[in-house]
């Protein structure tokens, strides 16, 4: 069947699907977006508080670093606070990643060949076999092989890709398959070309991401370009957005990412506009209130707001509820993308987050009662 809009439509690369935890990675699963803590592991508290707001904003799995015994050892506290699978970050120390296997570790992130000799990697797949745990190969640009840093003489997509298929290959040779790989690179082009050669090259999930991206602005600029270009592309199972921010923020970006290119749909998606002369109120300051008092919203519901009839009616009429500016302080309100009522710009704000908090309760409670008729048929 074609599609109604084939202009929009994405045909993600069939790779076969594993298991981090209780989430699924791959296969025709949910794009997952993860983040990493940055508090000292060994600080449990600490850690699970970041743990608890990395959640809140919509986290699928989240990262942590266990660089010393300290912190595998609070790992088991931390994992079992955490209501999303926790991947345990392993540097080169391979009796790292044995605690946090038995710590409750869903995924261990380690570079195989870091971690010594195939006795000590064929320690680590027993041990993550035998706790369930899934392996997340990451290969870096920042830390290639010397080998192969000789071969190709600087970091290029074949020395990224060879050096993932090395990696692949340990843990193939220790009949183990639940992996996913990541050929990150700060350069976007570097990175985009080796995950098009990786894409082609294996059938495994691939993770993501734009590395040392850079703060707030220039992370989310670069990710976008980078994540977006491979998501666009088909590529890419689950993502993390790495920036020198906030985890919380990564997570948000992650979504805005995946909602621009239709791919998840989670919680608010704004239209605005830029503003100008022709504004009936402060639209600028009014999108930034609204995004911050939204936040708790995680069910898919389009916001318009613009600041004048130009574009605001053609706008309103794509989205669920939108407000478009008006003379002498009186807005246009649209629902379901028809003229309703009008507003006041005093009542305006606490009016539209009403609204918006009526709507998500309507669509839950429709989904809650398509699930019970749904279940009352089987």
């Amino acid at each position: 069947m074609s599609s109604i809009r084939p202009w929009r439509d994405i045909a993600r690369r069939k790779s076969r699907q594993i298991m981090v935890g209780a989430v699924p990675v791959g296969g025709d699963a949910p794009i997952t977006v993860q983040t990493m803590t940055n508090t000292p592991t060994s600080d449990a508290v600490a850690t699970i508080d970041q743990i608890r707001r990395c959640e809140e904003a919509g986290a699928d799995l989240i990262r942590v670093s266990c660089p010393d015994v300290e912190s595998t050892a609070a790992f088991k506290k931390i994992a079992k606070a955490a209501r999303v699978p926790l991947i345990a970050d392993i540097h080169f120390h391979y009796k790292r990643a044995l605690e946090a296997a038995d710590a409750g570790a869903a995924c261990l992130r380690i570079n195989p060949g870091n971690i010594g000799s195939s006795d000590r990697v064929a320690e680590v797949v027993r041990a993550a076999k035998a706790n369930g745990c899934a392996i997340r190969i990451g290969v870096n640009a920042g830390s290639l092989e010397k080998d192969l840093l000789e071969k190709y003489g600087e970091p290029c997509p074949e020395a990224l890709v060879e050096s993932a298929l090395d990696h692949i290959k340990l843990l193939q040779d220790h009949d183990f398959h639940e992996y996913k790989v990541a050929v990150k690179a700060s350069d976007v082009f570097l990175a985009v070309a080796a995950y098009m050669g990786l894409a082609e090259a294996v059938d495994c999930p691939l993770h993501l991401g734009i590395t040392e991206a850079g703060g707030l602005i220039g992370g989310t600029v670069k990710s976008s370009i980078g994540i977006g270009n491979m998501l666009w592309a088909g590529i890419g199972d689950t993502l993390r957005v790495s920036l020198s921010a906030e985890p919380e923020e990564e997570v948000r970006v992650g979504f805005e990412i995946l909602k621009s290119l239709g791919l998840r749909t989670r919680g608010v998606r704004v239209v605005s506009c830029p503003s100008c002369a022709r504004q009936g109120f402060d639209v600028i300051r009014t999108v930034e209130a609204l995004e911050k008092r939204l936040t708790h919203i995680k069910t898919p519901i389009s916001l318009s707001v613009l600041g004048c009839v130009v574009n605001g009616p053609g706008e309103a009429r794509e989205t669920d509820i939108g407000v478009t500016g008006g003379g002498n302080g009186k807005h246009m309100v649209y629902l379901s993308g028809v003229t309703d009522h009008h507003v006041q710009s005093e009542e305006m704000l606490d009016h539209i987050v009403t609204l918006v908090e009526q709507k998500a309760a309507e669509i839950e409670a429709a989904t809650t009662d398509a699930g019970s008729v749904t279940e009352a048929a089987e």
